[in-house]
């Protein structure tokens, strides 16, 4: 039997406060997202000193190497029943580690080899995976419905937005103080290290787990040849990994665009970056609300679409001018994070669907293969790093570029985003996973979890763990 910490009230009363409380680990997740693909490459390169084809092929090669180390997480999870709870306990163990792993990219330092580097962002990206596929995982379950599942996702990713904002302004603070842009990288890094274990430790005292009952399963690898057969999964899969494509193919070369092409100094640039990323506090809940009113797959492709369009006009905006580049900044942004929240949203729905088929738990797994496929789109936007030292654009601080290097970056920088982005919405064209159709899927697991689970099905009557806990005793 699970105990009381393992158990949730994940139907009608989920309320806001508890979303919240959950929701609050993403704080340093998405600040940890923000300065791993805008300022630790750029560190790495302009600041320690290394060579940018090192910086890149290092993030490229780790970013790919531990894509199977996702599929076993995200099945050691799935098979993980205790009674502190099935996600839970992943997320509190790879708090350390991820800890840990932060604590070795500071020190890095000029002879520092393209292996060393990869151990470091190795080990990084282990803790990482941890603590954010457990999290998105717990959220695909504490949220089991169409409407709820929308309502969990958009607090994460609006609640993100404040650790991304907050990481973009700790440069500028420290810069205004005085110190070089490596300090604030590093005043980044350690501000992240000390908001993991508070938000963590506030997620378990608020936060139950009703662990999905399901029966005793022998697991093989070639089991999960099942989900890469199903139509709904592949267009997941290619939907997000376009959809982080294009925006990571942008975070990549950021700063290098903003100050060599759009004519801002750092400070400015990261000002807008931060109106970019504050606009998911708008983005992530106006996504839920619109895909609980026209389905989650058409507010995705409404939201990729006005998001490449508004990306179209940012070249055209005077170079240098702030209050020009505001809005459109905003507006892409939004949209930004509205198809994040559609993604990790839908993954949770195809979930469901799978298991009701299946009769296995199927939640982490499938997350770990959307971490993986935004592992493989980052990994790739870091190449562009090695496509711009091979046109002769030079990367670090005080270098002078030619007019043709600034304008192939211009080039790389814009066009790329545009078609990845459009492509993530088409992946959904034909989609029939409706919210009528969930509904239903719905109905029979939760018919199916009463039989195997009457003190589960007690709690989702009552809305009373503790109550449906006694009486099941």
């Amino acid at each position: 039997m699970a105990s009381q910490g393992a158990r949730s009230t994940t139907t009608p009363g989920l309320s806001l406060p508890t979303v919240l409380a959950f929701a609050s680990a993403s704080i340093p997740i998405q600040a940890l997202v923000l300065a791993v693909s805008v300022h630790l490459p750029r560190y790495f390169a302009s600041h320690i000193g290394l060579e940018l084809a090192v910086v890149g092929a290092a993030f490229a090669m780790v970013r790919l190497v531990d894509i199977p180390i996702d599929v076993f997480l995200g099945t050691a999870m799935d098979r993980t029943r205790t009674r502190f709870g099935r996600y839970r306990v992943w997320l509190t163990l790879g708090s350390p580690v991820l800890m840990g792993g932060l604590y070795l990219i500071l020190q890095a330092d000029p002879s520092t080899t393209q292996l060393g580097l990869a151990g470091m962002l190795l080990f990084l990206y282990v803790g990482y995976s941890m603590v954010y596929l457990s999290h998105l995982a717990w959220g695909g379950v504490l949220g089991p419905t169409y409407q709820q599942r929308s309502k969990v996702f958009g607090a994460i990713i609006g609640l993100g937005v404040a650790g991304a904002i907050t990481v973009l302004i700790i440069p500028v603070v420290v810069q205004r103080m005085g110190h070089s842009d490596g300090d604030g990288v590093r005043a980044m890094i350690w501000f992240i290290i000390g908001a993991i274990p508070l938000a963590v430790t506030l997620v378990l005292a608020t936060t139950r787990e009703r662990i999905t009952p399901q029966p005793a399963v022998v697991f093989r690898p070639a089991d999960y040849l099942i989900l890469l057969k199903r139509g709904n999964v592949l267009r997941l899969l290619a939907a997000d990994l376009c959809a982080v494509l294009g925006p990571g193919w942008m975070a990549a070369l950021y700063l290098f665009y903003f100050k060599d092409s759009r004519g801002f100094d750092t400070a400015s640039a990261n000002l807008l970056l931060m109106i970019y990323i504050g606009a998911g506090f708008a983005g992530a809940p106006l996504a839920a609300w619109i895909a609980n009113r026209i389905g989650k797959h058409r507010a995705l492709m409404a939201s990729t679409t006005i998001y490449s369009l508004g990306l179209m006009i940012l070249p055209m905006l005077p170079a240098g001018n702030f209050l020009a580049f505001i809005p459109g900044m905003f507006v892409v942004g939004a949209m930004a994070s509205g198809f994040t929240v559609m993604i990790r949203a839908l993954t949770g729905d195809i979930a469901d669907e799978i298991r009701l088929e299946t009769g296995r738990e199927w939640m982490g797994l499938m997350y770990a293969l959307t971490i993986g496929t935004t592992k493989i789109a980052s990994g790739l936007s870091a190449l562009t790093f090695v496509l711009l030292a091979q046109i002769g654009y030079q990367a670090k601080a005080g270098a002078v570029n030619t007019p043709e290097a600034v304008q192939a970056l211009q080039l790389v920088y814009i066009v790329g985003p545009i078609v990845f982005v459009m492509l993530a919405g088409a992946c959904f064209i034909g989609y029939r996973l409706t919210p009528e159709r969930h509904a239903e899927i719905r109905r029979q697991l939760d018919a199916r979890d009463a039989l195997n689970d009457p003190a589960a099905a007690l709690e989702t009557l009552t809305g009373d763990p503790e109550l449906a806990t006694g009486r099941a005793l």
